[in-house]
């Protein structure tokens, strides 16, 4: 019998209760639901959060390993929660992976 193909999450499939997450950065229906399966409703709980313990808890639930970059978009989430100015996941792959982040460019002066 031929598979058939997983649709993606859409909006409506994020319970009500839990919608206000889609307006945090990094968050789409997916990782709404993501949080919602870890219990997450709002984003207050955040703050009290550990990504890797997230992260965890996420593989545990579903049964299988989760791309690591979760764990980025989890740590971008409860850093935004505690205060943190939004950023991108990619941010925090550095951090996770003990690379140096690469250095920004600095704009050129002018010289008058």
């Amino acid at each position: 019998m031929p598979r058939t193909k997983k649709r993606s999450p859409r909006i409506a499939d994020v319970p009500a209760k839990a919608r206000g997450l889609l307006e945090l950065p990094n968050v789409g229906p997916a990782t709404a639901l993501d949080l919602v399966r870890l219990g997450i409703f709002e984003s207050k709980t955040l703050k009290k959060q550990k990504a890797d313990a997230m992260y965890a808890k996420l593989c545990k639930i579903d049964g299988v390993r989760h791309d690591p970059c979760v764990i980025d978009v989890f740590e971008s989430l409860v850093a935004y929660a505690n205060g943190a100015p939004a950023r991108p996941w990619w941010f925090y792959t550095p951090l996770r992976t003990g690379r140096k982040a690469a250095p920004r460019a600095t704009p050129a002066r002018s010289r008058a």
